[in-house]
């Protein structure tokens, strides 16, 4: 029996982006990091996830991904919850690190989806950068937001 698919939406107006080779990414995630699980996906502009992060965590900045998981109390069907991400942001962010946008949504939809799963880089001493650096590694994608965050704070020491 196969997983269950993940969906992703694409919003009209956003910056194109290969999406087939997204949906099988997507697909290649629910198969390696959550099988028999599955997520929604959303994506779009910075100008929404703005508009997400101040509604949903106070913060009025647009955010390059945002995770929503599915209380685990609520959850019997499998779904892990919503993700979205700003194509606007990993753009940017791709150019920055010299890779295709598409990796760059890569690194974004994994580090959502362990958020998803219940992962918090920010209270777990360091499980969620193991767990993201090795699926990274299996799924052929560049340097994660943690790895990255921990260069910066390293320079900036």
């Amino acid at each position: 029996m196969s997983d269950p698919p993940s969906t992703l939406i694409f919003r009209p107006g956003v910056r194109k982006v290969a999406r087939l080779e997204l949906r099988e990414f997507a697909a290649s995630l629910v198969a390696e990091v959550a099988p028999g699980r599955c997520f929604t996906c959303l994506l779009t502009g910075d100008r929404e996830l703005r508009r997400l992060n101040r509604q949903f965590l106070g913060r009025d900045y647009p955010a390059d991904v945002l995770s929503f998981p599915v209380l685990k109390s609520k959850n019997e069907t499998g779904f892990l919850g919503d993700m979205a991400i700003s194509t606007t942001r990993a753009a940017e962010q791709a150019r920055g690190f010299g890779h295709s946008v598409e990796k760059e949504i890569g690194i974004l939809m994994l580090h959502g989806l362990l958020h998803l799963l219940g992962m918090d880089h920010e209270f777990d001493r360091g499980r969620m950068a193991r767990v993201e650096r090795r699926y990274r590694e299996r799924l052929g994608l560049p340097a994660g937001l943690i790895e990255r965050a921990a260069i910066k704070r390293g320079a900036g020491a």
